[in-house]
């Protein structure tokens, strides 16, 4: 196994005040529910499943790459946001991603599992690098042009594109909420089913997406709703789940009281009996609505910021003691200097290489 480079003081020293906390707290749901990462994820989890020996094989691929190889967790390279969020908004803080190629040469300098982004990135790059690392092709987006700007996840390449130029896996999104969703949610169980069909492991990340989950707090975060979420994920067989960081709870009710409508289904056990307030009870959560950690839950790294190091070990932490099974970070990474987004990746990965932090 690979050594880590950074010592468990370290991460402490990261983690701050929250150390011991996050560190030590013991989850409210027993690990004893939950099928959790480990070097054999992918005989003890899927060989009984229905995919392919050809999807079986990806998967294995995904999870013997890089330097989480043979562990069951997953660090990921994610550059999708020059559509999602606008090439200039995403890479005029560092240029040189404005090539594809550097995008790949970054996942690969970090030693991550994977790099997921788009058919163009990965297409005009293919030979020199579909053999040294998997790809990721992601075959949905929204895009920015559009005035005014509209939110929806639209299909900009096909399966067999992905197929055709060497990709492991394929990746979209469902903006679960809005009113796009069920022609999403159909769209992309038709691609899955082709992708698995082709051999190719399917990754979907399961965002939630609707005015009305911004009341008092930012309910898109939610662990209630994002844990539904994932479980509309995992229905139509995505293999692995993203899904952002759960920071509040009981969406649900916030969100029928500020409009005063009945909304959804819940259960108070939901908050009395599988969640607390803590954040590790919250990404459990998360975990459990993928079929108890049957399928991996990868949580999003979000936006750079001035902390990003200490932001992005948080993350990862939480993310591990919960169950999760790793880490998918864009911004934090490619917006800053090449040996640095090295250095912030070494840094999740080393928390998922600690046998320091354990599941909670």
């Amino acid at each position: 196994m690979t050594t880590t480079l950074i010592e468990a003081n370290s991460i402490e020293s990261l983690l701050g005040k929250e150390a011991e906390d996050l560190l030590t707290y013991k989850a409210k749901v027993p690990t004893d529910l939950l099928h959790l990462p480990g070097p054999d994820f992918v005989d003890r989890i899927w060989l009984n499943s229905d995919r392919n020996p050809q999807v079986i094989r990806n998967l294995q691929l995904l999870y013997s790459t890089g330097r989480l190889a043979y562990t069951g967790y997953l660090s990921i390279l994610p550059v999708d946001q020059g559509i999602e969020h606008s090439a200039g908004a995403s890479f005029a803080p560092n240029p040189i991603y404005f090539d594809p190629e550097n995008i790949v040469r970054l996942a690969i300098a970090a030693g991550c599992n994977a790099v997921a982004t788009t058919l163009g990135t990965l297409g005009i790059v293919s030979r020199k690098y579909a053999h040294k690392i998997p790809f990721i092709a992601k075959i949905n987006h929204n895009e920015l042009l559009t005035f005014p700007n509209q939110f929806d996840q639209v299909l900009f390449a096909d399966v067999e594109q992905a197929w055709n130029l060497g990709a492991a896996a394929v990746g979209a999104t469902i903006y679960f909420g809005s009113e796009h969703s069920t022609r999403q949610i159909q769209e992309i169980s038709r691609a899955f089913k082709r992708a698995h069909e082709l051999g190719m492991v399917t990754i979907l990340w399961c965002y939630l997406r609707n005015n009305a989950f911004k009341q008092d707090k930012d309910y898109h975060l939610a662990a209630d709703l994002t844990g539904q979420a994932n479980h509309l994920g995992v229905t139509i067989e995505a293999d692995i789940i993203k899904q952002k960081l759960a920071e509040n709870n009981n969406g649900y009710g916030a969100i029928a009281k500020a409009t005063g409508k009945s909304y959804g289904k819940t259960d108070e056990r939901v908050y009395t009996e599988l969640t607390t307030d803590h954040p590790i009870d919250l990404t459990r959560y998360q975990v459990l609505n993928c079929y108890s950690g049957r399928v991996g839950l990868i949580n999003s790294g979000g936006a750079t910021g001035k902390n990003d190091f200490a932001e992005a070990v948080r993350t990862a932490v939480i993310n591990k003691r919960a169950g999760g099974s790793g880490l998918i970070s864009g911004r934090k990474t490619f917006q800053r200097p090449f040996e640095e987004g090295v250095k912030l990746f070494h840094a999740i990965q080393d928390v998922y290489l600690s046998p320091d932090v354990t599941i909670a």
